[in-house]
């Protein structure tokens, strides 16, 4: 099992996102702050998970954490600031709604941005290490998700519902073939052979 926290004497909250590499869509931040008592067999780094796990485990970590929030940041933004800003803004803003405030930030991955005086410290792999990034990682990868499956209603020919946005094969050929929606992130490079692209 992996260890709850790294700070057992802080009120720590664990944060992570999910969709940076993606083609389209948000970016999605979550964090939480899990009860010292927490426990739990299954939770770890949400791709090592499938998706009846991750669903299952969102709800068990929404009724039992102290506080959790979770932020989209939407493709405009993105394309304005850039996906690494944006990642950040993401878990910055998610960390700004906790009740109480955390006095530790324990951030998936390598790069953060100090926040509000909180010390921080970066995790690479964090996902898989601490149950606190695991659960941030459950809840931006689930509610990410859940984002792009009602955006594939709209465009279903980019299929979203199962690609979620990254940038296989089939989510390339429907560029291709039908161009970009208002979900695509324009700064982003959508083709392999791309110089530009019709953003009509």
């Amino acid at each position: 099992m992996l260890e709850l926290k790294l700070h057992s004497d802080l009120i720590e909250c664990g944060t992570d996102e999910a969709g940076r590499g993606c083609l389209a869509g948000p970016v999605t931040a979550a964090a939480i702050i899990l009860p010292d008592n927490f426990s739990n067999e299954i939770l770890n780094d949400s791709k090592q998970l499938t998706e009846s796990k991750r669903n299952l485990l969102r709800s068990l970590l929404e009724d039992c954490s102290l506080s959790y929030s979770v932020t989209h940041v939407f493709m405009e933004e993105i394309d304005q600031i850039n996906i690494l800003n944006a990642s950040i803004v993401a878990m910055q803003r998610s960390i700004g709604k906790l009740s109480p405030v955390p006095e530790h930030i324990a951030v998936d991955g390598n790069r953060f941005k100090p926040y509000n005086n909180i010390p921080h410290t970066c995790v690479i792999k964090g996902d898989g290490k601490y149950l606190n990034i695991a659960a941030a990682s459950i809840l931006a990868k689930t509610y990410r998700d859940e984002y792009m499956k009602k955006i594939h209603e709209e465009f279903p020919m980019y299929n979203w519902k199962k690609n979620k946005g990254y940038p296989t094969k089939e989510h390339r050929e429907a560029i291709r073939q039908y161009g970009i929606t208002k979900y695509h992130r324009k700064s982003f490079r959508l083709l392999p052979e791309q110089l530009s692209l019709d953003f009509n």
